[in-house]
């Protein structure tokens, strides 16, 4: 146990050491801080995606899944992949010429206020839903590593201190810096965690003896479904090209070339790893049949080697905390550049929007904690919080590919609809006529922008749509 805690221990002084190299290079300015001066490498873009999305979800959260359905559970991580790649290929590059610093920006830059202050609300409530889950799965890492020191409440209060002190610290330079050692460490963790894991349940054979009968733990897609993995795709592709987490890599980036090399890579390398945290969720299964599902990747981790499982699962805490401040500091840069900086204060100085930024991550890390206490589900209450992403990703792209059919009311009717369809969701069940919610979302966002180009005759301002014209000309 003490093995344990040391390893954690020296975890988190590399993390604040790298902070506190980060810190000088964040605090030239707003900017600096909130997106890293647009100097981000393809190594840093890479390693700033895969923290962002082998976080809590695809790693506690993928061993949750398949200690209940099996291994088809690792798709979620190929849906990531491949929304990162897709992102990569079709909008990464553009999105980094427009030069702005969040979405609603864009929605501003190319429509009008109200659909900018629509847009602002959904994707800070959007990301304060997933930084909160990452609190969960942290909390849930501590307390199996330590259980003699932390419960899941102390787990998660600590976890979301040392997020919330990152983030705070040195901003995107803190989250891009501190990637380049957690990506990796948490990879090189799994991999032998699924190694160690697999052989101490004498193979997969052996294992397979050991599961319940009624459950196709080592199919790929029948545990799961084929719906669910669709939807986890669809979900996934949709919100990689309009949620303010990666799209605000794309913002960080040296320059289009980097952002379209980063994510094509960060892609390929998310593919493999959810099958890996799978298996030991299956492994987990068969080793502790009566425990709660989302301890069960800690507890299999636990049963290893004190040394080993030190390393693996601070590698996973690695993954939780560089997801959550990646996502932390998106929620912030979401409130102080399209709501303090837009409404309240537009002629603030570099130096207080510096410290503005600072209080806002103390301000929203503690919200989010709060908001953590009452989650439930990890890859079910994400799924659906990021199905909300489709009205954005609808209007981008029919924004840069088919301008001609955007109106002036076009963000803000889609993003409504959106909205309003996600409620009818959840609370009435008879409009459940599909597999999941993502579905709705699509037929709804795409119907209703097509709707609004033929019955709505106020066409965008024709500087924006030349501005626009511009920007995909250099693009391509």
């Amino acid at each position: 146990m003490n093995i344990s805690l040391f390893i954690v221990i020296g975890y988190i002084c590399i993390l604040f050491l790298i902070s506190f190299v980060a810190k000088k290079r964040a605090s030239k300015g707003g900017e600096s801080y909130t997106l890293a001066g647009r100097g981000l490498t393809t190594p840093l873009v890479t390693c700033s995606l895969v923290g962002l999305a082998i976080g809590g979800a695809s790693t506690i959260g993928i061993a949750e899944q398949s200690y209940n359905v099996g291994l088809s559970a690792g798709w979620y991580n190929v849906a990531w992949g491949l929304g990162a790649i897709v992102m990569g290929v079709v909008l990464a590059g553009r999105y980094r010429e427009f030069n702005v610093s969040t979405v609603p920006e864009l929605f501003g830059k190319f429509y009008d206020r109200k659909s900018r202050v629509v847009c602002v609300i959904c994707q800070i409530v959007i990301n304060l839903v997933v930084v909160s889950l990452q609190y969960i799965a942290g909390g849930a890492i501590l307390s199996s590593l330590l259980p003699n020191i932390f419960t899941l409440k102390t787990g998660m209060i600590v976890s979301a201190c040392v997020f919330v002190a990152i983030t705070f610290m040195g901003g995107m330079w803190s989250a891009g810096l501190c990637n380049l050692f957690n990506v990796p460490l948490k990879y090189l963790g799994i991999i032998l965690c699924t190694i160690l894991a697999v052989s101490s349940r004498r193979g997969i054979q052996n294992m397979s003896l050991q599961l319940p009968h009624n459950v196709p733990y080592f199919s790929f897609v029948k545990g799961t479904g084929f719906w669910v993995i669709l939807s986890w795709i669809l979900v996934m592709t949709t919100q990689a090209m309009s949620m303010q987490g990666p799209v605000q890599i794309t913002f960080a980036s040296k320059n289009a070339k980097t952002a379209r090399n980063g994510f094509i890579i960060a892609g390929l390398l998310m593919i493999p790893i959810g099958f890996l945290c799978a298996l030991i969720g299956i492994a987990a299964r068969t080793a502790f049949p009566g425990v709660p599902a989302t301890l069960a990747l800690p507890k299999m981790i636990l049963s290893l080697n004190p040394i080993i499982a030190g390393i693996t699962l601070a590698a996973l805490w690695a993954a939780d905390v560089s997801a959550a401040c990646s996502l932390l500091l998106g929620s912030t840069i979401l409130f102080t550049q399209d709501v303090y900086k837009q409404f309240i204060n537009p002629k603030v100085d570099d130096k207080k929007f510096l410290a503005i930024n600072k209080l806002c991550v103390c301000l929203l890390g503690a919200i989010t904690f709060l908001l953590a206490l009452s989650m439930g589900s990890i890859l079910k209450a994400i799924s659906i919080g990021l199905s909300l992403s489709t009205a954005f990703t609808v209007t981008f792209l029919f924004t840069i590919f088919l301008p001609k059919l955007c109106r002036k009311n076009s963000a803000f009717l889609t993003t409504l609809m959106g909205i309003i369809a996600l409620f009818l969701w959840q609370l009435v069940p008879a409009v459940r006529i599909f597999p999941h919610v993502i579905f709705m979302e699509w037929l709804v966002c795409l119907s209703t922008f097509l709707l609004v180009s033929i019955f709505d005759k106020e066409n965008l301002n024709f500087m924006r749509e030349s501005t626009n014209s511009n920007l995909l000309t250099e693009a391509e």
